[in-house]
């Protein structure tokens, strides 16, 4: 069974940087699409990057994309969301999510079937 954990959240200024973790245990994510999301507080949770691992294809919401990046370890099994120049805007619980498929990914919360439990992002002055 797949499961994913999420780390990396902390505290940080507008401007700054940060490189958060989905880790996978279980199953090898060669095979999947991996999509990262957040919620701020009040708003629906929202689908910003994702990745199909076997063809390392990427894609980004207009609200993230040329600040954030999205990528794979295989040996780690991990997909990392690297983001930069961070805005008071970004605060939110981000996740990461994963669903088997070898050639898509998707922005959608409902096209994924396992979700990793969060980690808080705080920018903030």
């Amino acid at each position: 069974q797949l499961q994913l954990v999420e780390s990396g959240g902390d505290l940080v200024q507008p401007g700054g940087s940060l490189r958060l973790s989905c880790a996978a245990s279980g199953i090898a994510l060669d095979r999947y699409a991996v999509g990262w999301f957040r919620q701020a507080p009040g708003k629906e949770r929202e689908g910003i990057s994702c990745i199909t691992i076997s063809t390392g294809r990427s894609d980004y919401t207009d609200s993230v994309r040329g600040r954030f990046a999205i990528s794979r370890d295989y040996a780690k099994n991990t997909v990392y969301l690297q983001m930069n120049n961070l805005k008071p805007e970004d605060t939110a619980d981000y996740y990461c999510a994963a669903r088997p498929h070898p050639l898509i990914c998707s922005f959608s919360r409902a096209w994924y079937t396992t979700w990793g439990q969060g980690t808080q992002v705080t920018v903030s002055s």
